[in-house]
Formats: structure tokens, sequence, C-alpha cells
């Protein structure tokens, strides 16, 4: 990119990254004696690295957010409202049986406390069928992550992976219309081959849209700025991504609202089929909008074998470290030179493959920091994932007062939408503001705390269903030895009881899933951000195959200890995480002002700009 005169040259750790006015929004400009003068009182000038003291001492704010990266967080709503859209009502599809009297799945015509429902396969099969989803839904970012960065690029890979998400949704339609409804094996075969194209259409989108959209900020240093009013801060590249994924996050909520909520009732009032149509038109927006940004959003370029150096870089720093007693493998791999030994300054006879510098060893070795602090995270999980099924029944059993037992989940991004801009425009700039710096690991630790604070409501709101029901802990109905369904009275508890789950769940997510996404970004080497994103996704996965063994905990009569065992999951969870991992809490600022390292004879902004130059067309 050229430099105009309005130029700002940085102190002398950051000459490279040469950045315009316009670009950086590093205001107002310093003549060069007026650098000089800052020096010489010691102060750092505007655009420059603030020194440690200035750390602790300016406060911190986050920069301007460009208009690219509201396009990108529409294609995330539109792609949500997809998802969201159509899995609201998995549950009830496979759990409840066909209405009599009724040929799409609704009930309004029929009776209105009747459950909307399809297949009939009962609590146990839904909750395995809906988990199974959600397994795949997070296991296939890996692969769509490693095609992203070793061959197709992020952008081209979302697009391609929308196309075939876009197929699965046809394949759900099918499975809702009236003519295949009536046949549940038919039925439930094109359901199953629709979440499974499903799944690799979501493996391709999710772990490459959330880097690609912080990847259209300008800023990447911390740097000095004086504010209008005279107060000199640090414009902090870290609270600028925090509120950058706070609001893809709301986008993202938006979306999973509008599509939860409408889909419920298109299901109760119409018919699935009508709920698995919706969705899939609005995913159909998704393509539109990338071929409009495809000059507009700047994109690094995908990087070869970059993966394969690092886990080969892995594999070197382990030679000779592990032994037949484990307290002597525990003391090689901890006695801080695991990654230094590996570095090419300390090597002689480097290897073909070791084409990087000493700096890409650091930052390969944050990422693997990054994704060691993500595997904790399927205990957090566990506790979300309860509101895509376990939660929708316990409603069913619950006085609807006219509500749908599958509407009350979208309490929770509706907290989320309120919760989102009161933590980003009043507590964290409030906490900022007292010199509180609430840095990531403590935020995601908080978040395990209060996501089991939501399964212990959920608990006591089990027991009082089991103790107020006519059928005892048999709330749901139960088979006599003849083979009679017995069919239970909802209980005089009112669904709305169940906000304080919902809600807790909300507040956790703000702390501990927004903040995984900014520090999957802000801990990954450029050319490795959609694997370490993938990692991160990849944690809900396992929580899923985790859900698997509590399927026989996930009907009458264990309920309560189904989401006391959650609860109880989630808090060693946190207090391991934070055990683990506070030492990291301590080297927060050291990690995100490491330099950028060079692979292949390029730095990462190198490939970024030639990454824009693809994009737009322009000649290096």
């Amino acid at each position: 990119m050229a430099a105009d005169p309005t130029s700002i040259a940085v102190s002398d750790d950051v000459n490279a990254i040469v950045r315009t006015k316009e670009d950086a929004g590093l205001v107002p400009v310093i003549s060069g004696a007026a650098v000089d003068e800052h020096e010489k009182l010691g102060i750092t000038a505007d655009g420059g690295i603030p020194t440690d003291e200035e750390l602790h001492v300016l406060r911190r704010v986050p920069d301007k957010i460009p208009l690219n990266i509201y396009t990108i967080a529409f294609i995330e709503l539109c792609e949500r409202f997809s998802y969201y859209g159509t899995t609201a009502v998995f549950t009830n599809f496979i759990q409840q049986k066909l209405p009599e009297g009724s040929k799409t799945g609704a009930t309004y015509a029929i009776n209105d406390d009747v459950k909307a429902g399809a297949l009939g396969l009962g609590q146990r099969t839904s909750f395995a069928l809906t988990t199974f989803n959600s397994f795949w839904q997070y296991t296939m970012p890996l692969f769509g992550a490693w095609i992203a960065d070793s061959f197709l690029g992020r952008y081209n890979t979302i697009g391609y992976a929308l196309g075939v998400d876009i197929v699965g949704h046809f394949l759900l339609i099918i499975a809702g219309l009236p003519p295949v409804i009536k046949n549940p094996n038919g039925a439930l075969g094109s359901f199953i081959i629709g979440i499974l194209l499903m799944g690799v259409g979501t493996g391709g989108f999710k772990p490459n849209v959330n880097p690609l959209i912080v990847e259209q900020l300008d800023l990447d240093k911390m740097a000095i700025r004086t504010l209008p009013t005279g107060e000199r801060v640090i414009v902090d590249p870290a609270a600028t991504a925090s509120r950058v994924y706070h609001y893809f996050y709301l986008f993202i909520n938006l979306g999973a609202l509008a599509g939860q909520l409408s889909m419920v009732y298109c299901e109760h009032y119409v018919g699935f089929w009508l709920s698995f149509t919706l969705p899939t038109i609005m995913l159909c927006f998704c393509p539109l909008v990338m071929l409009w940004g495809r000059r507009r959003y700047r994109r690094v370029p995908p990087q070869g074998s970059v993966l394969g150096r690092s886990f080969k870089l892995f594999a070197m720093a382990n030679k000779g470290r592990w032994s037949i007693n484990p307290v002597k493998t525990y003391k090689n791999l901890h006695d801080g030179t695991f990654w230094e030994n590996v570095k090419p300054s300390k090597i002689v006879n480097k290897p073909k493959w070791m084409d990087f510098n000493d700096a890409w060893v650091d930052e390969v070795r944050r990422g693997f920091n990054a994704c060691a602090v993500f595997c904790w995270y399927p205990l957090y999980w566990l506790c979300y994932n309860q509101i895509n099924n376990n939660l929708i029944s316990q409603a069913a059993t619950m006085k609807a007062q006219g509500v749908p037992n599958d509407v009350l989940t979208n309490l929770n991004p509706f907290a989320l939408i309120i919760l989102i801009p009161i933590m980003d425009t009043i507590v964290y700039p409030g906490l900022r503001k007292m010199k509180i710096n609430l840095t990531p690991i403590k935020r995601i630790t908080l978040g395990y705390f209060v996501a089991a604070s939501a399964m212990i409501w959920a608990t006591v709101i089990q027991y009082y269903i089991y103790k107020k029901s006519e059928c005892g802990n048999r709330a749901n109905g139960y088979k006599l030895p003849d083979g009679t369904e017995v069919d239970c009275a909802a209980v005089p508890i009112s669904v709305w009881a169940q906000t304080g789950s919902y809600v807790l769940i909300a507040f956790s997510e703000v702390l501990a899933s927004i903040t995984s996404l900014e520090y999957a970004h802000s801990k990954a080497p450029a050319n490795m951000r959609s694997m370490v994103q993938s990692v991160a996704l990849f944690m809900n996965a396992i929580s899923s195959a985790i859900g698997f063994a509590l399927v026989s905990l996930a009907d009458d009569p264990l309920l309560v200890w189904n989401y006391g065992v959650v609860a109880i999951l989630a808090t060693i969870g946190g207090i391991c995480f934070w055990l683990q991992f506070r030492h990291l809490d301590k080297m927060e600022d050291e990690l995100n002002l490491l330099p950028k390292g060079e692979i292949g004879g390029k730095t990462a902004d190198a490939e970024f700009v030639s990454g824009q130059q693809a994009a737009t067309g322009e000649k290096a």
C-alpha cells in the first residue's frame, strides 16, 4: 500500500508498519521535531508502541470498525438464521409423533396443546440424533480449516461450503413435505443425509468466517493515540477484536433469534416443510453478499504446508523429552526450553522444511497454547448443549399457556442481544477506566461458573417437576406392562420458570464463547487462524461425544441427575482451567506483542497485502 503525505512513521520497533492516517486513524500527526521532543521526555509519540509503564498507566480503547466487517456479519446472520431456524424444530420433528389428523406435523388446527411432531422416535433418540448433529457440525471445521489454510483460502472455501450447505437444506425440505412425512423411514433418511451435508457446509464456513471478519481491521499492534480531549490512550487491537467479536456474536444471535422464533411458529401453525424452507431462502442470500465482496474483502492466501511444518516443529521439540518415568517426562516438557531449542537460530543443520525465522516459532508456540486453552471447553459446552434438547423436552412437561415448548429456547439469543451491548458499552469500558483488565483467561473462567449455575437452576426446576407431576418421576409419560402409553398432564409450573437457565447460559456465552473467538484469532499465526478456530469449534464436538455418555440420564426418572452432573462437570472444568492457565493470564500483553514471523521469506503482513492485491486485481 503506497503511503501518502499524511503517513505516520511509528517508533523504531515498528518502522516496517507504516500506515496512512486514514487507514490507522492515528491522530494527531506529529512532526519530526515533536517526535524528538517526546523522546526526550520519555513519552511515546502518537503511533508508537507503548512502553511497559504506559501499558500499566494508560487506558486502552478499541479502534474504529470498517464497513466491510458489517457485511460479513450479515452473512453470518443469514447462515445462523438458517442453521438455528432448522435445528430449533429438530427435537419435535424427531421425538414427537405425527399428530392425528395432521399431514404436515402442525397442530394449530387440531389442538393448541398438542405438540408438533413427525417421526415419533422418543426423547432418547431425539437426544442422540441432535447430539450427533452437534458433534458432526463441530467436527467438520477441522477439515474446512485445513482446506482453507492449505489450498483454497478462506474466501473460496466459504463459497464452496455455502453451496453444499444449501443442498443439505433442500433435503430437509424434502423430509418435511406432506407426501414424505407420511413415510417415517423415508423422511428419516432424507433428514439424516441433509444434516450430514449441512455439517460439511458448516465445517467450511464457521472456522473461516471468524478470522475473515477480523482480517478486515487495519491496526495489528498496540499504538499510542491522543484523543481530541487531550487524553493519551492505547489503541489496542485485542480490544478492537473483542468489540468486533461481540457485535459479530450479536449478529449471530439476531439471526438465531429470528430463525428460532419464527420457525417454531411455522412448525406449529403450518408444518415442518415451511420451517425448513424459509431458512433455506435466507441461506441463499449468503453467496450473493460474498460475490459483492469478492473485490472488496482483504484475503490471506493459502500457505500450502504451513500446518504440516508446525506439526513437524512440534514433533522435533518433543524429541528426547519422553521417558518411562512420568515425573522426568513432565520436567523435560516444562523446563522452559521446549520451543527455544527448535528455533532456526539454534539449529546448525536445518531441514529443508525449516524456512521460517525464530519469530514464527514463537507464534506457533502461542497457537499451541491457545489450542491447549480450549481443551477444557467440552465441559462448558455440555451446559450449553442442554438448551438444544433436554431443556426443550423439560418445557414439554410444564404448563405451556399457549406457548410452543420449543419457543423458550429463544430466551437465550434474546438475552444475548441485550447483554452484549451492555457489556461492550458499559461494563468493559467501565472496568478499563478503573484500570481493571478483565483478561480473556479470567473471563473464560467466570464463564464456566456461570454456566454451572444455569444447570443448577435446571436441576431445581426438574426436582419440582417430579415433585408436582401426577406421574411422579415419569413426567414425560410411560408405558404400562401391556404396552399402553400413559400421557401425563403438564405440571402446574409455568415454562417461564426456565428463564433463569437460558439467561445464565447467555451470560456465560458472553464470557466464555465470545472470548474463545477472539482468543483463537489473537493467539494464532496469521497463516493458521482457520485451523486454530476449528480447534476451538471442535471442542463442541468433543462435548457432544461426552454427551453420548449421558444419554442414559437424558430421560425419566434420571433428569435431575442429568442436570446435576453437568453442573458439577462445568464447575470442575472452571477450577482446572484457572489452575492450568493462570500463568498465561499474566503473559497476555507479552503474547499479544510478539513480532510477526516470517515463513518462506515472507511476513504475515506481506502475505496479507498479496491477498488484498489478488482480491482487488492490483499489480504487486
